[in-house]
């Protein structure tokens, strides 16, 4: 057996910080368990010259191996430890841009990048093929995408991705920051913004984005295509083919800042009225949402345990047919984000 040093990322926020070795230590205790064969074990958090690290052991690490664990996401650097000494691990991380596309975006209710890459991550790990995530190319569907900080993670990724949102104001911030940034980063691309029409009515607004990671593989024709929908995300089947997502990961209202708007609920000058509940909306949009999914993806969904409990969410999901993932390396998310939110995922796999 090999020990190993994972250094955590300093460059988090203070409150984040605090959560972030606890965090990446349940993370790789997933990824352990549904990638990796259970061949790392012993992992703990541990003070290295004052230095937080996670450590742990494993076999000798195949390439493959250290492909999955360079994405990790609050991984700063990996070392072998021998006789005290740490040996630096070369990672071979997915990214394919600079880390100014998810953290350039600065807005109040904002999710944390980081957390948005591991609520990524340990989605990927719940589906039927887990390292697909490193040597496949699964497709990625948020359906409450907010200003699109799950659609930039998947695109770091060189994953295809699509976003729902219902807030043109979100819509319109996203497609104007995504256009900026890929002119200023001089990314090849086609973007356009379009209305969605049907039997003459319009039912939203269409931003779709097609682009390369370099210039050669753009005329090749290895692109991606990012498309973000402006419209109600219970009727997300009108918008998006059966069984055409690998990945539907969102992170749910927290009843704070913002709320949710199940269908049929009409409040002053009937306008639907706001729900501090997550569990009104999942109730109403995961069956939506399932449908989209293909067998042996996965749904992942992050929310504030305030207001709702992890129960009420595991029976949401059960009750659409989904297999929720629930062993003890799927409870060491919750983390506290401030006195109003403290955080949880829940993850799932359609059969």
């Amino acid at each position: 057996m090999t020990a190993y040093g994972l250094l955590v990322s300093p460059s988090h926020n203070r409150v984040y910080a605090q959560a972030a070795a606890g965090l990446v230590k349940a993370e790789l205790t997933v990824f352990s368990e549904r990638a990796l064969g259970g061949r790392v074990r012993d992992i703990e958090e541990t003070a290295i010259g004052g230095v937080p690290y996670v450590t742990f052991s494993a076999d000798e690490l195949t390439d493959q191996d250290v492909r999955l664990l360079s994405n990790l996401s609050s991984l700063y650097a990996l070392f072998q430890i021998e006789g005290g000494l740490l040996r630096p691990v070369e990672l071979q991380p997915l990214d394919l841009f600079g880390s100014d596309l998810l953290t350039i975006q600065k807005y109040s209710g904002k999710t944390n990048e980081y957390f948005t890459k591991l609520l990524l991550n340990v989605t990927a790990m719940a589906t039927d093929s887990p390292m697909d995530l490193v040597a496949g190319r699964p497709r990625v569907l948020d359906p409450m995408c907010g200003r699109g900080t799950t659609l930039n993670q998947a695109m770091m990724y060189g994953l295809d991705a699509a976003g729902i949102d219902i807030d043109g104001k979100d819509f319109d911030a996203y497609a104007a920051f995504i256009k900026t940034w890929l002119k200023n980063n001089r990314v090849k691309h086609q973007a356009e913004v379009t209305n969605i029409r049907r039997e003459k009515a319009v039912l939203g607004r269409r931003l779709h984005v097609t682009l390369g990671a370099s210039k050669e593989r753009y005329k090749s024709g290895e692109t991606m295509e990012i498309t973000v929908v402006n419209a109600d995300s219970l009727d997300a089947g009108k918008f998006f083919r059966p069984g055409s997502f690998d990945l539907i990961v969102t992170d749910a209202p927290y009843g704070v800042q913002h709320g949710s708007r199940p269908r049929g609920q009409q409040g002053r000058k009937g306008k639907p009225q706001l729900s501090r509940s997550p569990v009104e909306l999942l109730t109403a949009a995961v069956p939506e949402w399932v449908g989209l999914l293909r067998s042996g993806g996965a749904i992942g969904i992050s929310w504030n345990t305030y207001v709702g409990r992890r129960e009420e969410l595991a029976d949401v999901l059960a009750s659409s047919g989904l297999d929720v993932q629930d062993s003890g390396a799927y409870r060491g998310f919750r983390h506290r984000v401030d006195q109003a939110i403290t955080r949880d995922l829940i993850t799932a796999r359609k059969p």
